[in-house]
């Protein structure tokens, strides 16, 4: 059976990580959450004092980091299984901070790319259609208000028994959406041939019924 490769881009809390895990387990796919790399680089920093401000420490340290990607949102650094802290508040930000940085961009995407070099794989991100594979039969690019998406962190938070406060958590999204579609190397945005999708008053499992729709024209019309 043919298969193609799909890019989810959108910001942060509007349901990517959830559907494209969904459409990659329905389609027997290939899932990878691009931005746990940045979260796993920002942590790398944070652990060894380096200044996350200071863009030339950061780049000089990069060749220290071996980042390896498991099934189910695992993450290695350096041997170490890291995932738990990577999902805190403080670390989207500072993983955000960093992702402005384009030698660390190009660092994380060229290990991206080399996941869908064979057909057959879900990622998403923020650049996933316009930078990582722009060449993506199917992109989707998925939005929602700030609303809902603070209450799906929330709720994210809770399930992996993380503290919060409910106004940081606003703020820090609303923060991590300047930061994403205003940094100068790749920002955030909405390529011209990818089909939004708006997930404020829809459930997950109609968004995802949407989108396999969309791989199953997608696929016939190869």
């Amino acid at each position: 059976m043919k298969k193609i490769n799909i890019a989810i881009d959108g910001p942060s809390g509007v349901g990517k990580s959830t559907i494209a895990k969904n459409i990659a387990k329905n389609l027997n796919y290939l899932f990878i959450n691009t931005g746990l790399m940045y979260r796993a680089v920002a942590y790398f920093c944070i652990q060894n004092k380096i200044d996350l401000n200071d863009e030339r420490k950061v780049i000089n340290n990069l060749n220290k980091i071996i980042l390896i990607m498991h099934p189910c949102e695992e993450v290695s650094l350096n041997n170490i299984n890291i995932t738990s802290h990577l999902w805190k508040d403080e670390i989207s930000i500072f993983a955000s901070k960093i992702a402005s940085y384009k030698k660390v961009r190009e660092f994380c995407v060229q290990k991206q790319q080399k996941f869908a070099i064979e057909k057959g794989v879900v990622m998403e991100g923020r650049d996933i259609g316009s930078v990582v594979i722009p060449n993506a039969e199917l992109k989707i690019f998925l939005v929602a208000n700030l609303e809902v998406r603070t209450a799906r962190r929330m709720i994210q938070l809770e399930e992996r028994k993380i503290p919060y406060d409910k106004d940081n958590v606003f703020n820090n999204i609303k923060k991590r959406d300047e930061l994403d579609k205003n940094r100068e190397n790749d920002p955030l945005i909405k390529m011209p041939d990818a089909i939004e999708i708006d997930t404020s008053n829809i459930s997950i499992e109609e968004v995802i019924k949407k989108i396999l729709l969309l791989v199953d024209e997608r696929i016939s019309n190869e």
